[in-house]
């Protein structure tokens, strides 16, 4: 196992570089891209970095030449043998080759494209531009980059004690954390924490506890490098990112409004077991299930990213049922802003009724709340997200307003159209 403060420590960063290779990603991304690359190869995207939390100033703490050496870095990343060798040959979700041959020969040869990066105003301005399937998978290894440098430049401040202290005190607080859910009967729980790392070393050491300290509830992680080196399964479907683009190409208010459903009939297409789970949320739950189309409801299951968990799994029960369909035989994922007092909760308000699993984000490979003065290192609110499509502005609503973004007018455009009305905002920590 690495010794994690000393290679801090020892401040080696060119035999360190954030992001090590094209897999070190989430699974989800993976299986989208696929997708988009069949589906919509042809569309051009305008990603952006969002920066929530706003008075954390990124451009005040990283440095800009280290930012950019980083990201320099990862265009000149391709894939490795071996990560071709287990995307082609694996089983995922039960199914061998999962990937096509035409998708693997493009990403087999894919460096990701040019970046655009200015400071303004404390923050940094991260754009990537170009066709859907290459920009796309900037997302992970850029916020990535900028959550680890944040991290590093605190660590540069700190001894050799303090850094052996400050990461016992971490693996402590994680190792309770792990004590409290092994007595969650049945837990289902994966990690779903790469965006938002504290650093790639720690990710894999939580995964590792996790491994030892949960057995059989921990069933794997959305990062494909950590699963691939750890023999573990890697975890992930879809994202808000497909009907967010989708939404943008609709050229009438009618096509606006089966856009999320022409975005899951495609994956319908390719995908099915597990990898059949609705992200109902974009642009509010409540009128999506209302309106969707009777064979989602044989879907797998259901992912609640937004809004408030327990009446957002309430809503999925009620239309399960409602659908003529057993909600017991169904698959409640939660993944928005876990912890374990959550985890405990949730997993106990809906044992018995659902099948119920855990995507655990930040708060398992990012919580150092506390632990260093004027919680330098806690965690914050950093996205990446599809702005446009085809010069066309994105759209979200989600189910909590402080999570919604795109052009004031064409919110409200989407609001009329999807019928969404007052919704409950809540704080977005992370």
């Amino acid at each position: 196992m690495v010794d994690i403060a000393t290679r801090v420590w020892n401040h080696k960063w060119k035999i360190d570089p954030i992001v090590r290779s094209l897999i070190d990603t989430d699974f989800y991304k993976l299986l989208m891209c696929q997708s988009v690359f069949r589906n919509r190869p042809d569309t051009n995207v305008t990603f952006s970095l969002i920066n929530r939390t706003r008075h954390i100033r990124l451009a005040d703490i990283v440095d800009e030449g280290e930012l950019r050496e980083q990201l320099d870095h990862v265009r000149t990343i391709s894939l490795a043998r071996g990560e071709s060798t287990w995307l082609r040959g694996n089983t995922f979700y039960g199914k061998r080759h999962m990937f096509t041959s035409e998708f693997m020969e493009w990403f087999e040869a894919l460096r990701l494209p040019p970046y655009h990066l200015e400071r303004r105003d404390g923050q940094y301005e991260l754009t990537f531009e170009g066709s859907w399937p290459e920009v796309m998978l900037w997302e992970i290894p850029a916020l990535a980059v900028l959550m680890e440098l944040r991290s590093r430049a605190v660590l540069n401040q700190m001894g050799k004690f303090e850094l052996e202290v400050l990461y016992a005190r971490a693996m402590t607080k994680l190792w309770e954390k792990i004590e409290r859910l092994r007595a969650i009967p049945d837990l289902r729980l994966a990690d779903f924490g790469t965006r938002r790392r504290h650093g790639f070393l720690w990710q894999d050491w939580c995964v590792q506890a996790m491994m030892e300290g949960l057995g059989e509830k921990f069933v794997g992680t959305s990062n494909c490098r950590i699963a691939m080196r750890r023999d573990i399964e890697a975890i992930g479907t879809n994202a808000h990112e497909l009907p967010m683009i989708y939404s943008a190409l609709a050229d009438s208010d009618d096509e606006l409004r089966l856009a999320p459903y022409r975005v899951l009939a495609d994956w319908h297409d390719e995908h099915d077991g597990n990898l059949r789970i609705i992200l109902p949320d974009t642009y509010g739950t409540e009128g999506f299930l209302a309106a969707a189309p009777d064979w989602l409801a044989k879907w797998t299951g259901i992912r609640i990213d937004s809004g408030d968990p327990a009446a957002g799994a309430e809503t999925a029960i009620r239309w399960w049922k409602d659908r003529g369909e057993d909600p017991r035989d169904k698959l409640i994922i939660f993944s928005d802003g876990l912890d374990v007092g959550r985890i405990e909760e949730l997993a106990t308000r809906f044992r018995g009724r659902a099948r119920v699993s855990f995507g655990w984000g930040t708060m398992l490979t990012n919580d150092f709340v506390g632990l260093v003065p004027s919680d330098r290192l806690a965690p914050f609110s950093l996205v990446c997200k599809a702005v446009s499509a085809n010069g066309r502005p994105t759209v979200k609503l989600s189910d909590n307003p402080n999570k919604a973004m795109g052009p004031k007018a064409e919110v409200e455009r989407y609001k009329r159209v999807f019928g969404v009305g007052k919704q409950a905002a809540q704080a977005v920590v992370v």
